[in-house]
């Protein structure tokens, strides 16, 4: 599993990569097929009770997947995305399987 952290206008956080990673294992543990992710946390001034946004990005088969959220603070960001991505894992592995 190859997984890239990208830290825009953000201070680089090893809690918060740790975190992700954590997430991201079930992920990869579930899904074999799954190849690299990238992760992207950036801050946006213009929302005033957001602006913490999570991109990440899972390279598979296929075409990519990408899920994006923006929340209060990191970490629902990131469970928010990772759910979002669940979501299309789990219709994509189902195409995998009436092949």
């Amino acid at each position: 599993m190859t997984v890239n952290f990208q830290y825009v206008n953000v201070d680089v956080s090893e809690t918060l990569s740790a975190f992700t990673e954590e997430k991201l294992e079930k992920l990869f543990n579930r899904y074999e097929f799954l190849i690299s992710a990238s992760i992207k946390f950036k801050h946006d001034d213009n929302f005033h009770d957001k602006g913490k946004i999570c991109d990440i990005e899972l390279s598979l088969p296929g075409p990519r997947l990408f899920a994006t959220s923006n929340e209060a603070n990191y970490e629902v960001a990131v469970r928010e995305t990772i759910k979002d991505l669940e979501r299309q894992l789990k219709k994509r592995k189902e195409v995998y399987k009436t092949h």
